[in-house]
């Protein structure tokens, strides 16, 4: 993954919340998310660490980068608000568990914020 980050941000928002930053130095990557709520989500929503396997996390990934990207192509069909960046996510890199997890739980947070589906047959539920 190159630098890039996926950050509709609030402007006008009072809750003030940290950027999650998923990095590895020794790949040079990195990826900020600016969402607000992705933190929150993050620590009392998604599963716990281990509950997925990495194998199943890249899978996952791989498909909704994916889809992802292709709407971060068409801002006249999909919000570019939502589809700011696109997400450089090669198949044969391996990013770790940390990475996969947090961007695997960032595609859950945003499919149900945004009330998105980007296929993978999950069930998305609304945040309140």
């Amino acid at each position: 993954m190159s630098a890039c980050s996926v950050s509709p941000i609030k402007k006008n928002s009072i809750q003030k919340e940290k950027p999650v930053v998923i990095a590895n130095d020794s790949l040079e990557y990195e990826i900020i998310i600016i969402d607000i709520g992705f933190t929150t989500f993050l620590n009392s929503v998604a599963k716990p660490v281990g509950f997925y396997s990495q194998f199943y996390l890249e899978t996952r990934n791989r498909a909704w980068v994916i889809a992802w990207n292709n709407r971060v192509q068409n801002p006249s069909q999909f919000n570019p608000y939502v589809y700011e960046n696109s997400i450089d996510y090669q198949a044969n890199t391996d990013y770790g568990y940390d990475v996969n997890y947090k961007l695997f739980n960032y595609f859950l947070f945003a499919q149900q914020k945004y009330r998105m589906n980007l296929g993978g047959g999950f069930r998305v539920n609304r945040i309140n």
